[in-house]
């Protein structure tokens, strides 16, 4: 009697738990009629199917497959075990040397010519599906609806609309969270550092985003990529999306971020969101750029010391930095960050409390 593994899958797209359990009440019922002995089963919950590499539950299956443990891997369809052209080509090489066929209620015994061809629409569907997803969040992004996560400041707003379905990707500002974001904003305009201002923070029992502590890239996240709360440009009420790119790192299996070019950036005003006023949000932005001109030579010395560049590049002005001109910009780091906050918290609280109406 063939030995019979069974193997379900289900993603987080329109699929439950239940949806693994109903793959394998159909696969033991094939397998009853075709009387095959059902050894093991193994299952993937909630993750996506472009990729086996982080999958634990196929993994399991190849190791026991190695082991001789059965005959036959049984699934629902192909696109159960991935949609991935590379990945299912890969398992069934491996499955076919030790010895185990793929068998699924959709194609029956899976061959060369199923793996090509399935493999080729699957991919092609993964590709469709990510299009078509980009363009529907493009048009709520145009129409000043979020397209992404919830973003600290604001809170979900959960309606429905007039046929019953919920309205997706509006928010509404949370007043308390954005009396935080003002005062960090303030408080970073007048020359407190990211480190100092979310040391109070921790310190007063505030939490941030998500409930997390407060930390200094927190605040000064990633000028580039937009991240970090004086970065956001929704607190200045402008929605900006597309900022970066995902794709798959063929060696891990994991998403990895790519900027995009400014031009394909989609940006929306939508002023009922905004949370901080014109005369603070270029106040903080002519101190990033003072900061910015300020470190320009030592970051650019510190990232070519780390690249491990003995020589910069000819069209480069940095010079070669070695191991003790490294140290030395580090150190230089750390004291004007310590000379910061030191003048951080000598400013009189109440200059940081109030910001005067008609600073430029």
């Amino acid at each position: 009697m063939p030995k019979v593994a069974l193997y379900a899958r289900y993603s987080t797209d329109n699929q439950s738990v239940v949806s693994i359990e109903d793959q394998f009440r159909i696969c033991r019922e094939h397998a009853d009629r075709e009387r095959w002995q059902v050894i093991d089963t193994y299952h993937d919950a909630a993750i996506s199917g472009a990729s086996v590499i982080l999958r634990p539950g196929v993994q399991s299956l190849l190791q026991d497959a190695q082991r001789g443990k059965f005959d036959i891997v049984l699934a629902e369809a192909l696109d159960r075990v991935s949609r991935d052209q590379a990945d299912v080509a890969t398992l069934f090489k491996h499955l076919r040397f030790a010895g185990v066929q793929i068998v699924t209620l959709a194609e029956g015994e899976i061959s060369e010519l199923h793996v090509g061809l399935k493999g080729t629409m699957n991919a092609l569907f993964l590709k469709d599906l990510a299009a078509k997803t980009h363009r529907g969040l493009r048009g709520r992004v145009e129409k000043g609806k979020a397209g992404g996560g919830l973003c600290y400041g604001y809170d979900v707003v959960k309606r429905t609309d007039s046929e019953g379905e919920p309205v997706r990707g509006e928010r509404k500002i949370n007043e308390a969270e954005a009396a935080i974001v003002r005062r960090i904003f303030r408080e970073f305009a007048v020359g407190k550092s990211p480190r100092a201002i979310a040391t109070d923070l921790n310190r007063n029992g505030i939490p941030g985003p998500f409930g997390h502590t407060w930390g200094d890239t927190t605040i000064r996240g990633h000028a580039c990529r937009g991240n970090g709360v004086v970065n956001n440009e929704l607190y200045a009420g402008v929605l900006v999306w597309n900022r970066q790119r995902f794709i798959k790192d063929p060696n891990s299996g994991k998403r990895v971020s790519r900027p995009n070019p400014e031009a394909k950036w989609i940006r929306t005003e939508v002023p009922e969101l905004r949370i901080v006023d014109d005369k603070l949000w270029r106040r903080v932005k002519l101190r990033q750029a003072e900061l910015a001109k300020q470190f320009e030579a030592t970051t650019k010395g510190v990232r070519t010391a780390r690249a491990g560049t003995a020589e910069p590049p000819a069209s480069s002005c940095l010079p070669s930095v070695g191991l003790t001109h490294l140290r030395m910009l580090q150190n230089q780091i750390r004291h004007r960050r310590q000379r910061s906050l030191r003048l951080s918290r000598s400013l009189p609280q109440g200059d940081l409390r109030q910001w005067p109406d008609d600073s430029p």
